[in-house]
Parts: C-alpha cells; structure tokens; sequence
C-alpha cells in the first residue's frame, strides 16, 4: 500500500493496545478495484493480505477477483483469510485447510432473513476441514445488515457469539483441539483430494 494515512487512527489504537486487525475494505490498488483484507500490526506498515476470490453478482462489475488465497501466522497459528461469499465454497475452507491453516477468518454481512443460512456455512466449513472458523458479522446500514459474530470449534460447534448489536467473541484456538477432532471425525483424513483439483493457493505472512 502506498497510502495508508486513511488508517491511522485504527493504527494508533493498534500500537497502543498491542493487538493486530484484520480490516476489510475496498481498496483501489492502482490497476485494479478488491474487496481486501488488510492486516494492522503493532508498529508495522498495513498489509494488504488477500483480495476476495468469489465476488458476488452485484460485485463483478466494479471488483476483481482475487487470484490467490492467504494465511496470516501469528505465535505458531496459521489463520486463513476469507471475505464473505468465500464461505459459502467449500473447497475455499478446504484448500486452507490443506495448506496448514487451522483457523478461517471471515467477515461478511447478511440480510434479515439471512441467520440460518449464515450459521449453517460456518458450522459446516468448521466440521468439514476439522478447524476453527472466526466470523466478523456486520451490522447495520445501509441495509439493515443482522451481524451474528461467532466463534466455531472444529465439531462445528459455536462457542461465542454475539446474538444481537455490536460486541466481540472471544474464544481460544487450540491447535491440539483440532488435532484431537480430525482423530476422532475420519472425514478430514478420508478425504480422497484426486476428486477435486485444489483451487487455493497459499501464501504466508508471519508477524512477530
């Protein structure tokens, strides 16, 4: 990024606090228009991470695709980057998965109408691939977006949420969770990959 003074009151928070962010935002990168995920570190310069693969109909005439996946390292847990409509393509959870990710990070927003289908995708990419799924749900205007932040384990189980409003989940990812789930539920290590040809490709950022 070569401007980034647009964020410098969340970097400030950032640095003081000693957390990192995953911010989505569309972003005009010059040649092109993404729907991006960017990474705010502690007294680094904003990354952008991952550009939205799956656009939505209304989003093509205005965004490009992204051509990769990405995963963001932090103390030894890889955590895949999504936006979205991402989610609703398992193979998108699958191919992190595969590539070392045990946590999948998403934010989106849904319409009213919308929370059952938004729980089942989310569950269903936890249980499927044996990890967890971290969900940022937006809220509000314009369109009367029905957030639903959540935290799933890898049984698909959800274990924060918040129901209604703005608020924060707050859950622990434990890496020997996920290994004792994919012990247990044979569906990750059965898999037979040579069914479907992998569409994710993976890149790294480890922060420190």
């Amino acid at each position: 990024m070569t401007d980034s003074a647009w964020l410098a009151p969340l970097q400030n928070t950032v640095d003081d606090a000693g957390v990192v962010v995953v911010l989505n935002s569309a972003l005009d990168h010059g040649e092109r228009r993404a729907l991006t995920d960017l990474i705010l570190a502690p007294r680094q310069q904003p990354y952008a991470a991952y550009d939205k693969q799956h656009l939505y109909a209304s989003e093509r005439a205005v965004f490009a695709s992204g051509s990769h996946g990405a995963s963001l390292a932090l103390d030894g847990t890889e955590m895949a980057l999504s936006v979205c409509y991402d989610a609703n393509f398992p193979e998108h959870a699958a191919a992190a998965a595969a590539d070392g990710a045990i946590a999948y990070v998403n934010s989106g927003a849904y319409f009213p109408g919308g929370g059952h289908r938004r729980d089942l995708h989310y569950a269903a990419r936890a249980l499927d691939n044996g990890i967890y799924v971290v969900f940022s749900g937006l809220i509000g205007a314009p369109s009367d977006f029905i957030g639903g932040t959540a935290i799933f384990d890898p049984l698909g189980q959800r274990i924060a949420h918040v129901p209604n409003g703005e608020g924060l989940a707050i859950a622990d990812i434990d890496p020997a969770v996920v290994s004792a789930v994919r012990g247990e539920q044979r569906m990750w290590s059965d898999r037979r990959e040579s069914l479907g040809q992998r569409t994710y490709q993976s890149i790294t950022l480890k922060l420190r």
